[in-house]
């Protein structure tokens, strides 16, 4: 899972998935939206790829990368402990909130 992280540490490839989670993509239209070079988004795609994020499917000329979800369910399974850690701070400041009105 430590590579998970490591992948997901960068925010170029948070963006890909963010754009990959709306719809299947081209190479070509992720340079478009990312604003950086074919070579550059290539091996962001790469390391998204052996990571296991994300999954290509050629068409011809054209790779199309898509979103997969089962790696990010693993990451979210690990933090469901810590969501009742989050929740009981958020339900305690809700209380606060309500005490000082």
């Amino acid at each position: 899972m430590a590579t998970t992280f490591t992948v997901l540490a960068e925010p170029t490839r948070r963006r890909i998935l963010d754009l990959l989670r709306e719809q299947p993509r081209s190479v070509g239209e992720l340079v478009a939206e990312l604003g950086l070079t074919q070579p550059g988004t290539s091996k962001h795609l790469k390391v998204l790829r052996e990571a296991g994020l994300v999954r290509v499917r050629r068409d011809a000329q054209r790779r199309w990368y898509e979103l997969r979800a089962e790696p990010l369910a693993e990451i979210d399974t690990w933090l469901t402990p810590y969501r009742a850690l989050w929740s009981d701070r958020l339900d305690r400041l809700e209380q606060h909130l309500d005490a000082m009105d």
